[in-house]
């Protein structure tokens, strides 16, 4: 990628170039001025309908919401559907004349909710006058004319992932027919129902509509947090993920710590042995082998990622942390891979505690995997550790037999997973996007090689073979999957632009 682009950015703006994109940021903005009140009322429609991945019926109101929604903004759209399983929402939009067609994804499923959990109903949005945590007032949603300010956070169930895009390309496409700026792209709009659910369907969907998207020349990911900066991002490819559960045995009865602590096996100690060869104290996996599938960065990649700022001290004390795993920054970490303990249980703590020998001891590890990384290799790789640290290895629980022939047993159940996926960032089809972006962000955006979660975005790159850029608009801090989940107005404010911006440029 020529670096030089991003410095020439602003420039074009400043000395007046005429670019179609810009001319589009400048009626998207004036489209959001004179209508902002209405744009929030419509978003908080939207995030009404629930939209619980585990509840198809209301994934189906959301989807037919959104249909319509593109429908009026003469998108032809239509619901793709297979039995039992969420819509695809399907939408083309053509331009006379034009030589590229961009595939825009979206996921318009959702995490589950506790609603004990929540400051209001998590499916009756709420606008706030800063985060909840941080002291923000509930207020009422504002009238025609009436300032806003841009700080404030609208917050529901999917207000940030991933109900955030539609919020701000419904927008879009109006101010562009309001101000009669032609789009310089076709579209096709593919908006899935089971992202938070694993996607196990979205390859079926692929294969039985691929006349519907081989058109696409490039594909636009909608999804995930610009920089903990607040500056906006590109981002060029995700993790991917994998995942196992070990179970280790004592003895087959709980025993009385007291008659037979220190004598019978403790799993929960075992297990913490186990756990405590995986990792060093800095943070290093110590599984042999686990880095050494790892793709390099290019030099682009190194490059970009020398320029994105420093957060890491903001974001310790923002999280009340005096230290961070590992040598090197967030951005530069998460370009490897990772082992994380997602979960660990053995009996039971605090006032519900027994003065027992615990019966066995679990955890629940996630790996997220990096380009070049095989998921299926990788738990190979730690089972292998597993067995090196003297478990015998069983799929499913251990009968009597089996416990008196080893003396250390491990159950381990593995989880599917899916391969890391990284764009080049010298294609030549992605410069516009990087334009268009810093464009609508009035400043160079970060460029990042790969985003710290994980998609199954291998589909796009391998089965359908196509690039594609992740373009992220929600705050970083909008609570994702937790409760109080929000959206920043700034950061959907940015939104509308960005899409102005692309659909143009």
């Amino acid at each position: 990628m020529k670096r030089m682009i991003l410095a020439a950015v602003l420039a074009v703006a400043v000395h007046g170039v005429a670019v179609a994109d810009s001319d589009a940021v400048a009626a998207a903005r004036s489209y959001r001025k004179a209508n902002d009140a209405r744009i929030l009322r419509d978003f908080a429609d939207l995030l009404a309908i629930p939209n619980v991945a585990a509840r198809p019926g209301e994934l189906r109101r959301t989807a037919v919401a959104i249909r319509d929604g593109l429908a009026s903004r003469g998108v032809s759209a239509e619901l793709l559907e297979i039995d039992g399983v969420p819509p695809i929402v399907y939408g083309r939009l053509d331009a006379p004349g034009a030589e590229r067609t961009l595939g825009i994804y979206v996921h318009y499923d959702g995490q589950p909710v506790d609603p004990s959990q929540w400051s209001h109903p998590p499916f009756e949005p709420r606008l706030y006058t800063a985060p909840v945590d941080r002291g923000g007032r509930s207020r009422p949603f504002p009238e025609a004319e009436e300032a806003i300010d841009p700080e404030w956070r609208i917050s529901a169930r999917g207000a940030g992932d991933d109900k955030a895009p539609l919020g701000a390309i419904f927008p879009a496409l109006d101010a562009l027919r309001a101000a009669g700026i032609p789009r310089t792209s076709n579209l096709v709009f593919f908006f899935e129902g089971e992202e938070e659910a694993g996607s196990d369907h979205l390859s079926d969907y692929m294969a039985a509509h691929r006349e519907k998207i081989d058109p696409v020349d490039l594909w636009l990911i909608c999804d995930g947090p610009v920089h903990q900066s607040r500056r906006p991002q590109l981002v060029f490819g995700v993790r991917g993920y994998t995942g196992i559960d070990i179970t280790v045995y004592g003895a087959e009865r709980y025993l009385h710590s007291g008659h037979y602590g220190n004598w019978a096996p403790n799993p929960a100690h075992d297990l913490a042995r186990l756990l405590a060869t995986m990792k060093d104290d800095q943070g290093r996996v110590l599984i042999e082998g686990f880095y050494d599938s790892v793709a390099p960065l290019t030099e682009s990649e190194r490059q970009a990622l020398a320029e994105v700022p420093d957060v890491d001290e903001e974001l310790r004390l923002e999280l009340g942390l005096a230290r961070s795993e590992g040598v090197g920054s967030l951005v530069e970490r998460i370009q490897m891979p990772s082992l994380n303990i997602r979960g660990i249980a053995s009996a039971t703590v605090g006032s519900s505690a027994r003065n027992i020998v615990p019966i066995r001891a679990e955890v629940s590890i996630d790996v997220r995997l990096v380009k070049g990384n095989d998921p299926a290799g990788m738990l190979d790789l730690v089972e292998r550790h597993v067995t090196a640290q003297g478990y015998h290895i069983v799929r499913d629980k251990p009968d009597h037999a089996t416990r008196l022939a080893h003396p250390r047993i491990a159950r381990v159940v593995r989880r599917p997973g899916y391969p890391a996926v990284r764009t080049s960032m010298d294609l030549e089809i992605v410069e516009p996007v990087i334009e268009a972006a810093s464009r609508a962000a009035g400043e160079s955006v970060v460029l990042m090689p790969t985003l710290g979660g994980s998609l199954p975005l291998y589909l796009f790159t391998e089965q359908l073979q196509r690039p594609l850029v992740i373009v992220p608009i929600a705050n970083h801090d909008d609570n994702q999957h937790a409760p109080d989940e929000n959206l920043r107005l700034a950061n959907l404010w940015y939104g509308i632009d960005l899409f102005a911006a692309l659909f143009t440029m």
